[in-house]
């Protein structure tokens, strides 16, 4: 029998669902507030919260529920990934490697701007292989150390490795890598991206940052941020990747839905009415 989906942002979008996100602190408080929710998936914050490794890994545990997983199985109902502090150009491959290891199911990657930038981030998040096998571009280069994350998925060392690999490159993959597109080199070179990088699960859109280069600050509706916002659109619907929206709010939801947005960031934990009524639109 095959191993079950233990990413939970993996299942809904490789079953033509919409996924649902949100980025958290590194709280136990706040993990284990969301541990029971109907995200798919948590993002918890280190680019512009503090990257505190031992908090990461305190909120992983506090995401675990010995009731559901007596029920459902070994993985969290609500599936943790992590945004790493650095930007693109600044590679720091380790980021992420410390957030795998200790069980998370994907990295996002802020401001990725070029091909090379886009390469490493998926390779950071892949175990390296000889050339001659299948599926060896983009080259890992994630260091051997799973201990951690092999416990926290529940599985021995050669099961994790078997599924330790991104997603849909590798179908069985369980990590997702999510490249967050935030300025307009990033517009100008996601073609060649995702022509040239195989394993990018999601582009997220980082309509802040991006709003700000194009002279309209948090101006997020404003039509010169929004036709920049639609091609990136367009360009993942030529390649067939998945397209997210960092801000899903009742004002947009609908809008959003309409353009083709599939991985959702709705709203702060303290509020599931966003959540909620955007499962509703989609039928979830």
């Amino acid at each position: 029998m095959s191993q079950p989906r233990l990413n939970g942002i993996i299942r809904a979008l490789e079953t033509g669902q919409h996924s649902f996100s949100t980025f958290v602190p590194m709280e136990i408080d706040t993990a284990v507030q969301l541990a029971q929710s109907n995200y798919d998936g948590v993002v918890f914050e280190g680019e512009h919260q503090a990257w505190d490794i031992t908090s990461l890994r305190h909120s992983l545990q506090y995401m675990l529920n010995r009731g559901q997983i007596a029920k459902n199985g070994v993985a969290p109902m609500v599936t943790p990934t992590a945004r790493i502090p650095a930007n693109g150009i600044e590679k720091n491959q380790f980021l992420a490697k410390q957030a795998l290891d200790l069980g998370c199911y994907g990295i996002v990657w802020p401001h990725i701007s070029t091909v090379e930038e886009a390469y490493n981030a998926v390779a950071a998040c892949r175990y390296p292989r000889l050339k001659d096998k299948p599926l060896y571009e983009p080259a890992g280069i994630r260091g051997d150390g799973p201990m951690q994350a092999c416990r926290y998925w529940g599985l021995s060392q050669q099961e994790y490795y078997n599924v330790a690999d991104v997603w849909p490159l590798a179908p069985k993959g369980e990590v997702l890598v999510v490249i967050q597109i935030e300025d307009t080199a990033g517009i100008e070179n996601l073609d060649d991206m995702l022509k040239n990088v195989p394993g990018i699960g999601v582009i997220l859109i980082g309509e802040g940052d991006l709003s700000q280069e194009l002279g309209y600050p948090r101006q997020t509706e404003h039509k010169v941020v929004l036709d920049a916002m639609a091609q990136v659109v367009a360009t993942c619907k030529k390649h067939n990747v998945i397209v997210g929206h960092p801000h899903v709010s009742g004002a947009n939801a609908e809008r959003v839905l309409s353009e083709g947005y599939r991985y959702l960031m709705c709203a702060a934990p303290r509020s599931y009415s966003t959540l909620d009524n955007t499962r509703k639109l989609v039928g979830r």
